[in-house]
């Protein structure tokens, strides 16, 4: 289940390979993984998506609206 503003619920085990190559994993039944890149747990979802301030970029911009 997907949801604009929040996690991507997954049914674990799950691995992850992330961006830079490396994988993390979880033995959880349910897994969520953060979409906003909000998290300080990063992929896993800490619920910083909550806060009212959209993310910014790494340049500092607000990224456009979807």
């Amino acid at each position: 289940m997907a949801r604009r503003e929040g996690p991507l619920l997954v049914e674990g085990p799950v691995d992850i390979t992330l961006e830079d190559g490396t994988t993390v994993s979880s033995d959880r039944f349910c897994v969520a993984l953060c979409t906003c890149r909000r998290s300080r747990a990063y992929p896993w979802c800490d619920t910083s998506h909550r806060r009212s301030e959209p993310p910014r970029r790494p340049d500092g911009a607000a990224p456009p609206d979807s």
